[in-house]
């Protein structure tokens, strides 16, 4: 896998950065994510107050707004000039990838009540889908500006 992300880093094709920089947003977002879930299992041992749908709804709108955020960084950091197209672009997308890692995390918290949980969860898949479509703009704004 890393020679492969490596030969599409190295190769100067859009599409090749294009792959590399959603292999890179992958692993970002795993790599936040993934924590979440053990820590969310102890936290349900605590048996924790429920969640009502007003204060649910509230915090599906922060982790919205919070996603949203971040996506808007990524779309920032694509922009930087000077350097080599990779550089940006790479930065970009491993940014992005926080962006659905914020509901999920929040949704980890909520494992006992499914309805949040899928709240939460279906925020964070809006994030993904947004964050992975939006890596090949991030190329072709880093590679318009790149060196």
């Amino acid at each position: 896998m890393l020679e492969t992300f490596a030969r599409e880093l190295r190769s100067g094709e859009a599409a090749d950065l294009t792959r590399a920089a959603r292999r890179a947003q992958a692993v970002a977002f795993l790599a936040l994510a993934l924590p979440g879930l053990p820590l969310g299992g102890l936290y349900l041992l605590t048996r924790p107050a429920p969640l009502h749908l007003p204060w649910a709804a509230g915090l599906a709108g922060v982790a919205a707004l919070l996603a949203l955020i971040v996506l808007r960084l990524a779309g920032m950091a694509a922009r930087g000039g000077g350097q080599p197209p990779s550089r940006p672009a790479l930065t970009a997308a491993i940014q992005g990838g926080a962006a659905p890692a914020v509901p999920f995390l929040l949704g980890c918290a909520f494992l006992g009540q499914p309805a949040v949980l899928a709240l939460l969860c279906g925020v964070a898949a809006l994030a993904l889908v947004l964050a992975w479509t939006s890596v090949p703009r991030w190329v072709r704004a880093a590679t318009a500006r790149g060196v």
